[in-house]
């Protein structure tokens, strides 16, 4: 018989699995086993429930967007792909970036021939905050990162105020005094 460690035990096969509740972990998993039970009726698989990286052709790009000296950049990483192999579309409300990413790779030897392809579309839209004005837009391709600069639109300067920090038994003497 084997030994277990203490606070842990041994499940031999064709013994009963530990109860639903004994995890978290073997809920999940039991939900997604029904999840597929019902989806495979239709046809289909639940992979709509888990918003893969690469779907059906499609891939998203990582984008970051952050403001700097005065300037919205808004940044693409696309490895792989050239200023040809996107399209950059601006409006008062939302940046577009969309392209295609094709990659082959084919090796040839005296015994072996290999060809290997990845293909998939992006589209992103990247809202934008209110003020920013299509006219201002620069973009920039270089070693696989998009980068698209427009003048940042002016803001209220907001007004600073300090907050005193009290201790929890002077807080609870000034609530009682306000009541």
């Amino acid at each position: 018989m084997e030994k277990a460690k203490e606070g842990t035990e041994v499940v031999r096969s064709g013994s009963m699995p530990p109860p639903l509740w004994a995890s978290p972990f073997s809920l999940m998993r039991r939900f997604t086993e029904e999840m597929d039970r019902l989806f495979e009726g239709f046809g289909g698989r639940h992979e709509w429930l888990t918003w893969p990286r690469e779907w059906e052709g499609r891939w998203r790009p990582n984008i970051e967007m952050f403001e700097k000296d005065g300037q919205l950049v808004v940044r693409a990483d696309l490895p792989g792909l050239t200023k040809n192999d996107v399209k950059v579309d601006i409006t008062e409300e939302a940046l577009t970036i969309q392209g295609e990413r094709k990659k082959e790779h084919e090796e040839k030897g005296d015994t072996f021939y290999r060809s290997e392809g990845s293909y998939g579309s992006f589209y992103r839209l990247v809202p934008l905050p209110e003020g920013v004005s299509p006219e201002s837009v620069n973009a920039t391709f270089h070693d696989g990162v998009l980068q698209v600069t427009m003048k940042a639109p002016a803001r209220p300067k907001a007004e600073l105020r300090h907050v005193e920090i009290k201790d929890a038994a002077e807080a609870k003497v000034q609530t009682k005094a306000a009541a």
